[in-house]
C-alpha cells in the first residue's frame, strides 16, 4: 500500500516533542545509571541509585501519554460531546481543531448542521498537524460534506456574531502566550455564540481564567474535572450564553 493510501483516520500524537524528550531522558538515565552503578566512587553510586529510582516515573509518564493518544482522548471527546443536547441541525465550531478530532466527532452527530474547525497548525502541539490531515480524516470518517476548515487564530475568529450553537476546544487556549490574549480568545468565543449556545473548553491550565473571562461576558459558567488516564489533569469549562430577552 502506498504512502498516500491511508485507510484509517489518524489523529496524531499530542505534544510529540515532550514525549520524545521524556523517552530520551529515560534511555539516557538508564545508561548513565547503569554506568555509574559500577563505579567505585561512592558519590557516583549514590547518583546512580537516585537516577535509577526516578526512571519508573518517566516510564509511567510515557505509558500515560500512549494511553491518552490511543484511547483516552477519544473517550474525552465523547464525554464532551455527550455534555451537549443534539438535534442534528447545529452549527458547531472546534477551536484548535488539529487533525479534526472534535470537529469530526461533532459532524457525526449532525444531519442538517455543519461543523467548522479553525487552527494555526502548530506541529509542536500535535504531530502531522495540517489542514490537509484534518480533511483527510473527515473524508475517511464519511463527514467531508458536513465540515469546513479555516486557517484562523482563536483571538480573531472570522465569523459573525451569534454564528454558532456550540463551540468546542481541547488543549488549545493554553498555547496562547498571555492572559490578556487568552481572555481575548474567550471574548471571541462568547461573541460568536448564539443566545442559548454553549462553549466547552477543555484544558490542563488556565481554566479558572477561562471561566472568569466567560463570566465577565455574562455567560453562565461551570467547571468540572475530567477523570482520564492521562499525563495531565484536564478540566472542562462549560459556558452557556443567556437567552435573548423578549421585549413586548
Amino acid at each position: 500500500m502506498g504512502p498516500n493510501q491511508q485507510t484509517k483516520p489518524d489523529y496524531g500524537i499530542d505534544a510529540p516533542g515532550i514525549g520524545l524528550a521524556v523517552l530520551l531522558a529515560v534511555i539516557v538515565g538508564l545508561a548513565v545509571g547503569l554506568f555509574l552503578r559500577g563505579s567505585s566512587n561512592q558519590l557516583a553510586r549514590i547518583t546512580a541509585a537516585i537516577v535509577l529510582n526516578l526512571l519508573p516515573a518517566g516510564l509511567i509518564l510515557i505509558v500515560l501519554m500512549v494511553v491518552y493518544v490511543k484511547v483516552e482522548k477519544f473517550r474525552h471527546r465523547d464525554r464532551m460531546l455527550n455534555m451537549l443536547s443534539w438535534k442534528g441541525n447545529e452549527q458547531v465550531l472546534d477551536v484548535g481543531t488539529g487533525r479534526g478530532l472534535l470537529m469530526i466527532g461533532a459532524a457525526k452527530r449532525l444531519t442538517e448542521g455543519k461543523s467548522f474547525g479553525i487552527d494555526i497548525w502548530s506541529r509542536t502541539d500535535l504531530s502531522g498537524n495540517t489542514r490537509e490531515a484534518a480533511m483527510r480524516n473527515a473524508q475517511l470518517e464519511g463527514v467531508e460534506d458536513r465540515v469546513e476548515i479555516k486557517n484562523a487564530d482563536a483571538r480573531n475568529l472570522p465569523f459573525a456574531d451569534h454564528s454558532f450553537d456550540y463551540v468546542l476546544s481541547n488543549l488549545c487556549l493554553h498555547n496562547i502566550d498571555s492572559r490578556e490574549a487568552r481572555d481575548a480568545a474567550c471574548r471571541e468565543i462568547a461573541r460568536i455564540l448564539r443566545p442559548g449556545g454553549v462553549a466547552l473548553i477543555s484544558d490542563f491550565r488556565y481554566t479558572k481564567e477561562y471561566a472568569a473571562a466567560f463570566a465577565e461576558q455574562e455567560l453562565e459558567v461551570t467547571r468540572s474535572l475530567a477523570l482520564l488516564l492521562a499525563p495531565m489533569l484536564l478540566r472542562i469549562v462549560k459556558a452557556r450564553k443567556k437567552q435573548a430577552m423578549n421585549h413586548p
